[in-house]
């Protein structure tokens, strides 16, 4: 059983949904829903094949993942009534979306014989950058950016979990999933206690006497 495939497909689904609920609360009709959700799901992605340039696409060599993600776009609008609710609720998609994707793009770099800094970097890059896309369509500046609870540094721990229990011929599932637990409670904490780096400024201009 390819583990990667399938945590990849549900890297797919879950990164949607976080698309709809961050679509939601710019109140955006189906077809931006489904723009914000295709671009959460498939934008880290795209970005790691290119690097690695792997062809086709995931998302073109997989065409039901777009229809998976169009299906969720449609099924959003009986969500609508329901937006209080869910607005507190982004943080776990936005997780293990997150963290699904990241140990996908760390397996795949791994796979194509990359050196172990790149093949975490391009985990983070698959694990994050979707939704920086989603902020920038939905007109904000991307959390990943600016002073906000930790991101891709906890796309990075992961990474490097996985990587080092592969070493360690550990079995490849339960690798997997250490990766992902790592990441998940990692971004979880760091939102319930706001751990985040201070922002870089250029110091201020001392003021003439």
């Amino acid at each position: 059983m390819n583990y990667v495939i399938v945590i990849e497909y549900l890297a797919v689904i879950v990164s949607a949904i976080y698309g709809v609920l961050l679509a939601s609360r710019k109140g955006m009709d189906v077809m931006g829903v489904f723009a914000v959700s295709f671009a959460v799901a498939f934008g880290g992605g795209t970005l790691r094949d290119l690097f690695l340039d792997r062809t086709p696409l995931f998302w073109i060599g997989n065409p039901h993942y777009p229809m998976i993600v169009l299906g969720i776009a449609i099924f959003s609008g009986f969500l609508v009534r329901y937006i209080s609710r869910i607005r507190p609720l982004l943080v776990f998609p936005d997780a293990l979306g997150m963290a699904l994707f990241t140990l996908t793009g760390t397996a795949y770099a791994m796979d194509a014989e990359t050196g172990f800094f790149v093949a975490a970097l391009l985990g983070v890059i698959t694990g994050t950058f979707g939704g920086v896309l989603g902020d920038v369509i939905c007109n904000e500046v991307p959390s990943l950016f600016i002073p906000s609870p930790l991101n891709a540094t906890c796309s990075f721990a992961g990474a490097w979990v996985y990587l080092g229990m592969t070493q360690l011929e550990i079995l490849h599932p339960f690798a997997l999933v250490s990766g992902i637990a790592v990441i998940v409670l990692f971004r979880l904490a760091a939102v319930r206690w706001n751990w985040c780096f201070p922002a870089v400024r250029e110091p201020a201009a001392p003021v003439d006497p």
